[in-house]
């Protein structure tokens, strides 16, 4: 299939593990070739092209001795050290049978929520990308304590396409999309072919894993796209076995759902990505109603409007602001450590004139809840 696309492009996609293993549980090689051999025609094309790769635990299970996938984290980790060595060698060797080279990069949450870890796991596969690499992004299940984990590679998927600034995000199951229904129990369930917004509707109708090696539902793959809508990234879900499934939806003639962000002033550049995806707020400011309509509008927090703060953190740190009534309106970088806005709240800009910046958080460090409509943290 030949790609006519007059604008090369930075694509992220996410295969599940049911999208590369047999019935039995090990690596389907036919599987797995046949994907490699899209992304490699992808390649040939022009577009750059990151993997985020299931399949370790899935892959590895068999060789630890368990008849069925394990249920412990200490038996999915052994099973993720077996299995990701034996998936990486099986994507490697394919990939070099084109003419390229695959990298392997293991990341933990950790790794996300730490801002200089963060630039320089962004600045590490823009090199690889740059230098027509292929990398292939895996939670790194082995050591990943569960408190610290991503939750699934959905998750991982479109955290890393805004890591990247992708401009297409392809999530492969084992599914034909998204559906108003779960077709598996309603024949008369309908495929959703575009969506523009994540309805309550949409949310309400997402069903549990459906697959024995994953980990993954459409809940997850919901969640998803609305990081990765929120990020401006346009999103495709469809079945992995469909024939030319990932050329077809580089140029939007694939069976599957299309997402769409809208194209407005909210989408989320790389910094309010970190602060809303990925830091670890620590504190809180309660702000007043006033200040809350200003947040609304995206206006920049002043001590004036803050009313109480909680925790112990920094300049620099991310919080929690919360309206007077305990609800979350959103997260931004403080300006000031928590001893010093607990002196300052309530003052005017006037008064801080030898304090320092007139504001607590610059609308630049900041991320509205209500604007997004998108689950953070």
């Amino acid at each position: 299939m030949i790609i006519n696309e007059s604008k090369n492009k930075r694509i992220v996609i996410k295969i599940g593990s049911s999208s590369l293993t047999s019935r039995l549980g090990d690596i389907s090689r036919h599987k797995l070739e046949r994907l490699v051999d899209e992304v490699v025609k992808l390649k040939d094309d022009g577009h750059e092209v990151l993997l985020v790769s299931s399949g370790a635990v899935a892959a590895g299970y068999r060789r630890l001795g368990c008849l069925n996938r394990p249920t412990s984290l200490a038996e999915k980790q052994a099973a993720a050290s077996i299995g990701q060595g034996l998936l990486m060698e099986s994507y490697s060797e394919r990939f070099i049978s084109h003419g390229y080279t695959a990298s392997q990069i293991l990341i933990t949450r950790s790794d996300f929520s730490d801002r200089d870890r963060y630039h320089n796991a962004r600045n590490t596969i823009n090199v690889l990308l740059d230098r027509g690499i292929i990398p292939i992004v895996n939670e790194n299940d082995t050591v990943t304590v569960e408190r610290l984990k991503f939750g699934d590679n959905d998750t991982l998927s479109a955290k890393v396409a805004g890591l990247v600034d992708a401009d297409q995000l392809i999530i492969l199951s084992d599914i034909d999309g998204l559906y108003t229904d779960d077709p598996r129990k309603n024949p008369d369930a309908k495929l959703l072919t575009k969506v523009s917004e994540i309805t309550p509707e949409i949310e309400e109708s997402a069903g549990e894993p459906g697959s024995a090696v994953g980990t993954g539902g459409m809940r997850s793959k919901i969640d998803a796209v609305k990081i990765a809508m929120a990020s401006g990234i346009s999103s495709f879900l469809g079945n992995a076995t469909s024939p030319n499934i990932i050329l077809k939806a580089v140029i939007g003639k694939a069976r599957g759902t299309y997402f769409v962000p809208g194209k407005n002033e909210f989408n989320l550049d790389t910094k309010r990505q970190w602060i809303a995806f990925h830091s670890g707020p620590e504190g809180e400011i309660v702000v007043s109603n006033k200040a809350k309509q200003s947040i609304d509008e995206l206006k920049s927090l002043y001590p004036t409007g803050i009313r109480y703060v909680s925790g112990h953190f920094k300049k620099g740190s991310v919080v929690r602001i919360k309206d007077l009534d305990g609800n979350e309106v959103g997260l931004g970088v403080s300006n000031y450590s928590s001893k010093q806005l607990i002196k300052i709240k309530g003052i005017s800009r006037d008064e801080l004139a030898d304090v320092g910046p007139e504001e607590a958080i610059n609308n630049k460090d900041l991320v509205c809840h209500t604007r997004l409509a998108v689950p953070i943290h």
